[in-house]
């Protein structure tokens, strides 16, 4: 029973794979037309200037049972394959360039299978014109002889070209390149006939050969998408032929001959000749003399020369006019075509005159006028009369006209003479014409025979007087003028001296001086010497202003003038002494750090506002260096600590008094002292390396910055307390010191009283004298009194308990100080003002010091 179910199912599964192999159907194309770019190819058509590797068209096809399907492409045997199918989208690509002149239409097998059933198909693509062809001549470039008779309008030639192209793109239209020219020729733009253009005739004896540039265009058409026209040019040479039209003709017109005394029977006076017009074949000329001879003359009639028959002495009359007949001679011996001439014979004598200058009164040999100079150039210089000539005939009489003199400042008309002639002197160069180089000038006049052998000729002088006139403008020895003056140079200083000069003569040689510009208010100038000097009321000051300048002008008698420029530099003398903004200073010196103290000079310009610092005194003990250049303070070396400071000084406080100098580098030298109380401390608590470590880098904030990093939380500790040491100290040490210094006018002088030892020093004076700035206070030695710690200012009378007081001094002598100007300057009430307080202050540190 189980085998007889398994055959049924085979049976079955049998059956089942008939039916369906019986219904397996081949796949085909969809066939969309010849204008779809998918189907089955058929009937489609591209442009021959389609790129290569552009995608032209799709297969496109179905399998009625549903199956995936593919596409392929082939040739004929030997066909070059022009595409190219990816099989699965049938997407065909252009690989070959496609050339409709060559091949219009490509046959292709296309063909779809869905893997059991393959189906192929026979199709024709189209190759469609593109216009990438240019017209091409068949019978250019070429030769073409032309009669020169030819008719105007009559056809000589006919052009050819063909172009390969369809439709617009193959029809030709001809035209004519001119280049600009005109032309005797016209072409038919459609037939390409060429003719001689109407009213136009052809002449051998002007043009030989005529060069045509013939363009033929298409009519354009796409190519690449583009518009695009095409053409081409080739030349075709028309050589005319000559023809028998045109009469003989004499070269060398007009013709003049000459007979001379000398002459005898037989000489030749003269030869004519003459040409055929027609160059083409020139044929022999024939001569003939038609009238006017008198019978004294023959003439050859091949040669064309004409001879004396008789002697000159029986000629009757001077000029012949005689008609020359110049006749073409056939090959035959006939005479054709001819031409006239007229032959103009003078009888002349011997050349026995030479030139001869010639005035208002018969022959001379010397002219002489007076003019302005600079005369305009061409004009004509009327004051001259002078004619030339020779009194012989002919050639003989022919001669040259030059003027010889300096330069080229004249010249002479005419140059060449026949006979006789008018001189006429032009201006040539007006500007050499100069009074101030020649008061005047001399030239000679020569007349010389050209053609004679005698070379005969004459010379006469011509001299010409110049009267002066205003052309020229005075001129400065200089372009500009430098000149120094110090600033303490009283009014009616000279400054300088300028100096310019007119070559004109007379009362427009006068030069006139002014000055004007910006700069020039303070100066005024001698209009006649040019000498440069200040107001009587200028009062300069290097410190205000050390640089002017300004125009000076130099005019003649009618306005004409030139300028110069003036630069004055006020020199700068050493006439302000350095000052310290206050004549007593309180200054806090960290230990390993630095006091800066800084001075003014007021002068202008270095060495004089250059100053020098130094240390005159320190009390109790000098611990201190200074920079001379920049003034700043700093403990010696070996001063590393507070205790070292302690040990040095004797008292509780370390508290130091400096007195510090302030030098100029002028000549007289100047210079300024101050007190300078500094207070020495430490900035921190630190010993031992770190200590070192912040003294060292303290121009090194980057790593002083690096450490705070590290130990962040000490150091806020440290900075406090530091900072309330340093208000304590500060707060302790306050005072109200005087900042200016009381200038001393008319005073009698002080008295020094040098103290014993354990003394202390006293001075007296009749008034108060607080900061003084003392120039003459001179002691035994013959030096200035250095300031001194223990010395103390008294006020007529002394008190032991005094705190002890710096008197600054000044070395070096000012002759007279001018104030400077927008400075204000304390007056006499505020000085007195701020001694009364300081004697206060003295007084109460003398009772505190006493309790």
């Amino acid at each position: 029973m189980k085998n007889v179910k398994k055959l049924h199912f085979s049976l079955l599964l049998v059956l089942v794979h008939v039916c369906f192999a019986q219904a397996d159907y081949a796949p085909f194309f969809y066939d969309n037309g010849p204008y779809s770019s998918n189907g089955n190819l058929a009937l489609f058509s591209l442009t021959e200037d389609t790129p290569v590797g552009t995608e032209i068209y799709a297969l496109n096809g179905t399998d009625p049972e549903g199956q995936e399907v593919r596409y392929g492409l082939s040739f004929e045997p030997g066909a070059k394959e022009y595409f190219r199918v990816e099989p699965k989208s049938g997407n065909i690509t252009l690989v070959e360039q496609l050339d409709r002149e060559i091949l219009d239409s490509i046959e292709v097998l296309v063909s779809i299978t869905d893997g059991r059933s393959k189906v192929t198909e026979k199709v024709t693509v189209f190759v469609m014109d593109a216009n990438d062809e240019r017209p091409v001549f068949k019978n250019l470039p070429s030769f073409l002889d032309v009669p020169e008779n030819s008719e105007c309008g009559s056809s000589i030639y006919k052009v050819l070209a063909v172009d390969r192209d369809t439709g617009s793109g193959g029809s030709i239209t001809f035209y004519l390149q001119t280049n600009g020219q005109s032309s005797k020729f016209a072409i038919d733009r459609h037939s390409g006939v060429l003719r001689i253009k109407p009213g136009e005739m052809l002449d051998y004896e002007r043009s030989t050969t005529h060069f045509i540039t013939v363009v033929a265009k298409d009519g354009g058409g796409n190519y690449n998408g583009k518009e695009q026209v095409m053409s081409s040019s080739a030349t075709l040479t028309i050589n005319v032929i000559d023809t028998q039209d045109t009469p003989p003709s004499f070269v060398g017109t007009p013709y003049f001959g000459y007979v001379y005394e000398v002459s005898v029977p037989g000489s030749e006076i003269f030869t004519v000749f003459a040409k055929d017009g027609d160059l083409g074949m020139p044929k022999p000329i024939h001569y003939s003399l038609e009238n006017g001879t008198d019978g004294v003359f023959s003439i050859n009639k091949t040669s064309g020369v004409i001879s004396l028959l008789t002697y000159p002495i029986y000629l009757k009359r001077e000029i012949f006019n005689m008609k020359v007949k110049a006749s073409e001679v056939s090959p035959e011996g006939n005479l054709m075509d001819y031409g006239f001439t007229t032959v103009v014979i003078r009888v002349v004598d011997l050349n026995n005159h030479p030139p001869t200058f010639y005035g208002e009164n018969g022959p001379q040999n010397m002219f002489e006028m007076t003019m302005y100079e600079h005369p305009p150039e061409g004009e004509i210089i009327r004051g001259l009369k002078i004619t030339v000539n020779d009194s012989d005939q002919g050639s003989n009489a022919k001669f040259n006209l030059r003027l010889v003199g300096p330069g080229r400042m004249l010249r002479v008309v005419p140059q060449t003479v026949l006979n006789e002639a008018q001189v006429t002197i032009l201006v040539e160069d007006s500007a050499a014409m100069d009074y101030e180089k020649f008061h005047f000038l001399t030239f000679k006049l020569l007349a010389v025979e050209m053609d004679t052998p005698e070379r005969f000729s004459a010379t006469a002088d011509i001299v010409i007087h110049l009267l002066d006139t205003n052309d020229n403008a005075p001129k400065f020895s200089s372009v500009y003028y430098i000149a120094r003056i110090p600033e303490n140079s009283p009014g009616n200083s000279n400054v300088v001296s300028v100096t310019a000069t007119d070559p004109d003569s007379g009362f427009w040689g006068e030069v006139k001086y002014s000055i004007y510009g910006s700069g020039a208010d303070l100066f005024l100038i001698h209009s006649a010497s040019g000498i440069i000097y200040t107001q009587p009321w200028a009062s300069l000051d290097a410190e205000v202003k050390s640089k002017y300048n300004f125009y000076v002008k130099a005019e003649d008698a009618e306005g004409k003038y030139s300028l110069a420029e003036v630069f004055v530099t006020v020199l700068d003398l050493n006439d302000h002494p350095p000052e310290f903004n206050e004549n007593f200073l309180e200054k806090t010196m960290i230990i390993g750090a630095l006091v800066k103290i800084e001075a003014q000079d007021d002068d202008a310009e270095g060495p004089n506002n250059v100053i020098e610092y130094s240390i005159m005194k320190t009390d109790p003990e000098n611990i201190f260096d200074i920079n001379a250049d920049t003034g700043e303070i700093k403990l010696k070396s070996y001063i590393k600590s507070m205790d070292i400071v302690q040990n040095i000084t004797k008292q509780n406080d370390c508290t130091w008094s400096v007195v510090v100098q302030a030098q100029d580098r002028g000549s007289p030298s100047f210079s300024t002292t101050t007190v300078v109380k500094i207070d020495i401390t430490e900035a921190t608590q630190l010993r031992g390396p770190w200590a070192s470590f912040f003294v060292q880098s303290r121009d090194k904030p980057l790593h002083i910055l690096g450490m705070i990093a590290g130990v962040i939380s000490l150091m806020v500790v440290v900075t406090v307390f530091i900072s309330t040491i340093m208000f304590m100290r500060n707060k302790k040490s306050n005072r109200i010191l005087p900042h200016r210094r009381i200038r001393r006018r008319n005073n009698p002088p002080v008295t020094f009283k040098f103290p014993n030892s354990g003394e202390k020093l006293l001075i007296q004076e009749p008034e108060v004298m607080v900061g003084v700035n003392c120039s003459n206070c001179n002691i035994a030695s013959g030096h200035p009194l250095p300031p001194n710690h223990n010395m103390n200012v008294v006020t007529g009378h002394h008190w032991p308990g005094d705190r002890q007081w710096v008197v600054p001094t000044v070395l070096g002598t000012v002759a007279q100080i001018k104030p400077k100007r927008n400075r204000n300057r304390p007056v006499d009430s505020v000085n007195a003002a701020l001694v009364s307080e300081l004697k206060m202050r003295l007084d109460q540190r003398r009772l505190a010091n006493c309790s």
